[in-house]
């Protein structure tokens, strides 16, 4: 069993930057893909990024690719997402996911979810 936490979400201006963290237990965290995932009011929730087990694989949305960068530290069981250039699209509750292995795009193939944490831009 996999619990994440996200943590970091809040209210930010266009253009400013906001960093999100995803802490997750067990200590296994190393054998999980990660991604983080958006979800607007009204919206589909969509993939934002993911990072593999190592943390040199990463894949992003078209939308955030050069905005947004995903990370991880196994050390400390933790993902990041640093989010810079925020515009007011980008308005969304962000969940963090995991799943066995290797990572993916696509929200059904994850088994593990945090609860989501709100991030705000305002124009």
């Amino acid at each position: 069993q996999v619990q994440l936490v996200e943590s970091g979400g809040g209210l930010v201006q266009a253009g400013d930057s906001l960093g999100l963290s995803c802490a997750a237990t067990p200590r296994t965290f190393s054998i999980y893909g990660m991604a983080w995932f958006r979800q607007a009011p009204g919206r589909e929730r969509e993939f934002v990024a993911a990072i593999g087990r190592t943390g040199i694989s990463t894949n992003y949305a078209d939308s955030v690719k050069g905005r947004f960068t995903i990370s991880r530290d196994n050390a400390k069981n933790t993902a990041y997402l640093q989010m810079n250039t925020l515009r007011p699209e980008d308005t969304s509750i962000y969940y963090c996911a995991a799943r066995s292995w290797s990572y993916s795009l696509t929200q059904d193939d994850y088994a593990y979810w945090g609860q989501g944490t709100q991030v705000t831009v305002s124009s």
